[in-house]
């Protein structure tokens, strides 16, 4: 049985946990090394992908600073969460505002010095990317558009980061990289509606605050309408191997989010259109092994 004090660690361990996101970071981490694999680096050996040092520094580095950047989002944010989330923010709340900090600082230190394995470039690369991110969750975040579009950019920041590295510059993966900021920034538009409460008590200019859901609604919308632009390049004018059973699926996703989106009036609505898009992502992140099932089937037999 475990004593107090070790229950109390364990809930400390769960709530900076909850903070950082771990299962957030995990998805990065096995995005990354899969694009790497599929995408950027798919003429190159299994082994010098997988064992690449570079590469390891690159994504240590990405998930360090992305781990920091939900410690100081959470530290900025810690009024608006305990309207909009008072749970997850009691759980938060174990671990102090000064411990937080410190893991913030400690954690972008980190992911500076694996930067600094790979090139003075890529230290400059993150420092700039920390930085981004400590202005957008202090400055940036509380206004409406320009703080949807840097929550987007900032989250598909750490694969530029990635094909960079690699020196691919193909025409497909920016086509990939489109509909992904698309879908990211859908999904910022859908926590902009389900957290307009505590938006609206603590002054964040949002898009459903400043023009409304209906406005909101009609946004949605069209950038859901702009996605089938990419999705339709990569079905018709580039290789993708069976992953067009995932766009395809994406194509009828898209259609039942938007009769569910104009449905909603609740918050509820708003969290299952949100857990929506999360799925999608998700499912993206795993589908990229549907780019060459070939390539699979022969580097694990």
């Amino acid at each position: 049985m475990l004593n107090r004090r070790q229950k109390l660690f364990l809930l400390k361990f769960f709530s900076l946990f909850s903070v950082v996101r771990g299962y957030n970071i995990l998805v990065l981490i096995i995005a990354q090394y899969l694009t790497s694999i599929f995408i950027l680096a798919h003429d190159r050996p299994l082994g010098k992908v997988l064992f690449d040092p570079n590469l390891l520094m690159l994504v240590l580095a990405s998930s360090a600073a992305i781990a920091g950047g939900y410690i100081i989002n959470n530290f900025y944010d810690r009024e608006k969460d305990l309207i909009n989330r008072p749970h997850k923010t009691m759980l938060d709340r174990l671990v102090s505002q000064r411990t937080k900090l410190s893991a913030y600082f400690v954690l972008n230190f980190i992911s500076v010095i694996f930067a600094s394995y790979v090139s003075f470039r890529a230290v400059l690369f993150f420092s700039l990317y920390i930085f981004g991110i400590w202005y957008y969750s202090h400055k940036l975040k509380r206004f409406p558009f320009i703080g949807n579009i840097t929550a987007a950019v900032l989250t598909v920041v750490p694969f530029f980061a990635v094909f960079i590295y690699y020196k691919n510059f193909d025409l497909v993966i920016f086509v990939h990289a489109t509909f992904l900021f698309l879908l990211i920034s859908m999904r910022e538009l859908v926590k902009d509606l389900e957290n307009i409460k505590g938006d609206l008590v603590q002054n964040y200019r949002t898009i459903p605050v400043v023009y409304g859901e209906r406005v909101s609604k009609w946004m949605l919308t069209i950038v859901a309408g702009l996605t089938l632009v990419p999705i339709y390049f990569l079905l018709t004018k580039f290789d993708i191997g069976y992953m067009y059973f995932y766009f395809f699926g994406s194509v009828l996703g898209l259609v039942f989010f938007v009769i569910v989106l104009w449905l909603s009036a609740k918050k509820l609505h708003y969290i299952i259109l949100h857990t929506i898009l999360r799925l999608a992502i998700i499912t993206g992140v795993f589908s990229i092994v549907l780019l060459d099932v070939d390539l699979v089937l022969n580097r694990i037999f």
